[in-house]
């Protein structure tokens, strides 16, 4: 599966330029000698870390992202997994990642589950209360959102239930950057699975994001890495590596539950 990672910057609020900008991009990757297969975008790609105003700038059930993606995955012929919006949902508001099919259907969402105390999430956001593992150009994959990587309770729980891809979705900070590539290749590592992990760039107020995209192999292999500004990152996963790798070096087999 050949993957591409949009690395943004996000303009805060302004939904419209955010759109326009992952039109460019999907253009040009779709008219790339090597097109993917799948694209994943940042943590609410669509208006930025404006928690403030999350409520309005919410849509209803995340539709209107999801309506804008499938309409890009019908005309250039490519899925969407990972990319985060505000979604609202019964008088709350979630930050929901979506999963788009190439014919532009929704496949699946995930609603984050642990939400950022530092920045105030948990006073703006409600958080999500179920795992989500579907099926993406014939691998078993999952979501998380950001802060989720810090928790590998949950990233084990996915492979346990056949997840062989990660796709997350994040607003990393640059001045944490390095735990970001750690924690990273330990769920990699520790969970035998492609992490394909799209972080944004820029600055939003006070607050510089470190980009630093990440495509890593189910062994740790990093196998492309973005740099501090915008950018397209690609990589390709080879389908048969986490089962090959599970099979031979059987550590979820070796599970002793009872004690932990």
């Amino acid at each position: 599966m050949r993957c591409a990672l949009l690395q943004l910057d996000v303009r805060l609020g302004d939904v419209s330029a955010n759109m326009a900008a992952v039109e460019r991009h999907v253009r040009a990757l779709a008219d790339s000698p090597e097109p993917p297969d799948v694209i994943t975008l940042p943590e609410l790609w669509s208006t930025g870390y404006a928690l403030e105003q999350a409520a309005g700038l919410a849509s209803p059930g995340g539709g209107r992202e999801a309506d804008f993606l499938g309409g890009l995955a019908r005309r250039f012929h490519v899925a969407f997994a990972g990319g985060s919006v505000l979604a609202r949902e019964g008088g709350q508001v979630f930050n929901r990642a979506q999963v788009i099919g190439q014919d532009g259907r929704l496949i699946a969402c995930y609603d984050k589950i642990h939400l950022f105390r530092p920045m105030g999430e948990c006073r703006w956001l409600a958080p999500g209360t179920r795992r989500t593992v579907f099926t993406l150009g014939g691998m078993r994959c999952a979501c998380v959102t950001c802060y989720d990587i810090r928790f590998p309770e949950l990233a084990r729980r996915l492979a346990l239930e056949g997840a062989e891809t990660l796709f997350v979705a994040a607003e990393w900070p640059a001045s944490r950057i390095a735990q970001w590539e750690i924690l990273l290749r330990a769920r990699a590592v520790e969970d035998q699975m492609h992490v394909v992990a799209c972080n944004r760039c820029g600055t939003s107020g006070d607050t510089a994001f470190g980009g630093g995209s990440l495509a890593i192999a189910p062994d740790g292999t990093v196998l492309a890495r973005g740099g501090e500004g915008e950018e397209r990152i690609c990589a390709s996963l080879d389908p048969a590596f986490a089962p090959s790798l599970r099979g031979s070096f059987p550590v979820l087999a070796d599970r002793v539950p009872r004690m932990y």
